[in-house]
């Protein structure tokens, strides 16, 4: 890390402060503190000002403080700050505009994670680059992933996260992104924002910080949005299937890979999806707007390592075949999830689904997990529902299909729901699990891969 303590105390007036020893890096888990390390003490369930000494056991040499300087063990610089927090997200902006990267932000209901990869893979290509590990996309995980980035690196890819309006508006000014890209307006959130308008009023949030001539990349499908770039100075395109400055053909999808064309060239992803080519066509115009080849471009996405749980396939125990997308979900990811799974040719069994609730959908949310039975046709033969919303579900196909296995479990009976897959699931059978976070479907997929 290029810092020093010095610079970092300096940068919030303790120029008492006359170590010029290097920092290694920034810290908020005390646990993940090693030697040559700054300690930020965050507010949480429990104040981090509480860690101090296991921060310093383990090797911190400086920490920001925002309490009694009596309080800090010996051996350790102290920084007074007002809020940690607020003088991570400072030191994380200073760090940026020291490095100087050109900056990517990525947004939207859904796809934002497998957007990030996609186009960190491409500018990989030719540019040293650092993305967003995990889901770090909020206000403490977007300063932390520009803390941890590269002394050399060129490219920086953030993936911004909101739920509420003006939290975009807070990373874009952070991030000063020099290219954006909204992937899609879904429903994630609606009980915070009230409607898809709300919604896509809040996405364009992530234009506040984009450099007067950056470029934003816009689903050219989402009419919510047109009205939304009119006054915009910055350049803009749309990408889509059919429509938009960039399309693509799909010409072929598999379980392993999904293949398309752009201007009669071809393509493809190691990602289940035709609408993961929306995603794959965010990354090619970045890659176009940043100088990369077409060669370079298609190598990137063909390469491409995606987050974990994100339409991750795995082999249950007995040889099941399981598509694990199980970190977040909305009705517009779990009908697109749906509808591609259903597409699929059979491993020569049957094709089974583990469905949980979505949450925060407000007052329309039995309706919306409704709707999914319209994406549950006739490939499917056993459905497990997870949840009180998924109860609606459950009454719409016991209605819709006689013959179609439907069960449904509450959430405190997911021993009892998992006992149940792993009595149903056969060997020659495939299985797709998805619902939100919150749900812990992650422990689902453990029980039946035996991940221990």
């Amino acid at each position: 890390m290029k810092l020093t303590i010095k610079e970092v105390a300096a940068l919030f007036g303790a120029t008492q402060v006359t170590d010029e020893s290097p920092l290694h890096q920034v810290e908020f888990d005390s646990r993940k503190i090693t030697v040559g390390d700054l300690f930020v003490p965050l507010a949480g369930a429990r104040d981090g000002h509480e860690f101090i000494e296991a921060a310093v056991a383990n090797g911190a040499v400086a920490t920001f403080w925002s309490q009694d300087p009596a309080l800090v063990p010996a051996g350790v610089t102290v920084i007074p700050v007002t809020d940690p927090l607020a003088a991570m997200q400072q030191l994380a902006v200073y760090y940026k505009e020291k490095i100087a990267p050109k900056t990517i932000a990525i947004t939207g209901s859904n796809g934002k994670t497998t957007t990030k990869d996609l186009t960190a893979a491409v500018l990989a290509q030719k540019f040293v680059t650092y993305k967003t590990q995990g889901n770090y996309n909020n206000n403490i995980g977007m300063p932390y992933t520009m803390l941890h980035m590269p002394e050399d690196c060129q490219m920086l890819v953030l993936e911004m996260g909101m739920d509420h309006a003006g939290e975009l508006t807070e990373l874009s000014e952070m991030g000063r992104p020099d290219a954006a890209a909204i992937t899609i307006i879904g429903e994630a959130h609606i009980e915070n924002l009230g409607s898809r308008a709300g919604i896509a009023q809040a996405k364009m949030e992530i234009v506040t910080g984009l450099k007067a001539d950056g470029l934003l990349l816009l689903p050219a499908d989402e009419p919510l949005l047109t009205p939304l770039v009119a006054g915009l100075t910055q350049q803009v395109r749309t990408f889509g299937i059919a429509d938009g400055d960039i399309t693509a053909t799909v010409t072929g999808e598999s379980k392993e890979r999904t293949t398309f064309e752009v201007a009669g060239v071809s393509f493809e992803i190691p990602v289940i999806g035709a609408y993961n080519v929306k995603n794959a066509l965010i990354a090619y115009g970045i890659g176009q707007a940043f100088g990369l080849t077409t060669a370079e471009i298609r190598q990137g996405l063909a390469t491409v390592t995606l987050t974990k749980n994100r339409t991750q396939w795995l082999t249950a125990t007995n040889g099941a075949q399981v598509l694990s997308d199980v970190y977040n979900a909305n009705p517009t990811a779990m009908a697109l999830v749906l509808d591609t799974f259903g597409k699929l040719e059979s491993n020569g069994g049957r094709k089974l689904a583990v469905l949980a609730d979505m949450l925060e959908l407000g007052p329309d949310s039995r309706k919306m997990h409704t709707a999914m039975a319209e994406h549950i046709g006739a490939s499917y033969d056993v459905i497990f529902l997870y949840g009180s919303e998924m109860t609606a579900l459950f009454h719409a196909l016991t209605e819709m299909d006689a013959d179609l296995m439907v069960y449904h479990f509450d959430k405190p009976n997911k021993a009892a729901l998992i006992q149940m897959i792993q009595a149903e699931l056969q060997p020659q059978d495939s299985i797709v699990l998805k619902g939100s976070n919150g749900m812990g479907l992650a422990e689902v997929v453990a029980a039946l891969v035996d991940q221990k």
